[in-house]
């Protein structure tokens, strides 16, 4: 069954990793697990302290060419089908680098992720403004 505008949105807020899709200009579509927080109709996510191979992240080059994102999580159990369901936030994005930019957006990341709290992200903040929700769940 299609969900809700704001049933998707629920089910999205309470996920704990979400795959954040963006396109860069020359049209390749790019996808990577993420952290993230929402309030409304805003997702964020920052750039933290885990491994990464560059600074120089595909994601941000490609939010900074487009600012297309789409963002997409899913509940899927193996034994028992009648619990799947999957939500998605598509929008535009931008990111922040600015201190005072990021301090909110950081405080709704530590406010979900215990993780965050004794190592805050740092790096650069994607703010995403969500156009749309959608969403699926089965009803057997």
């Amino acid at each position: 069954m299609k969900l809700t505008d704001e049933d998707a949105r629920h089910r999205f807020e309470l996920a704990r990793v979400a795959q954040l899709a963006t396109v860069g200009a020359d049209g390749q579509p790019h996808v990577v697990p993420v952290t993230f927080a929402g309030q409304g109709r805003v997702v964020v996510i920052a750039v933290d302290h885990k491994p990464k191979s560059t600074t120089n992240l595909k994601r941000l080059r490609n939010i900074e060419a487009t600012g297309r994102v789409s963002l997409s999580v899913d509940a899927y159990d193996d034994e028992d089908w009648s619990r799947l369901w999957w939500a998605r936030a598509d929008g535009v994005a931008r990111v922040l680098s600015e201190e005072e930019d990021r301090v909110e957006p950081v405080a709704w990341l530590v406010a979900k992720y215990r993780q965050y709290r004794d190592n805050p992200p740092t790096g650069p903040v994607i703010w995403v403004d969500v156009a749309t929700w959608r969403g699926w769940a089965y009803t057997g």
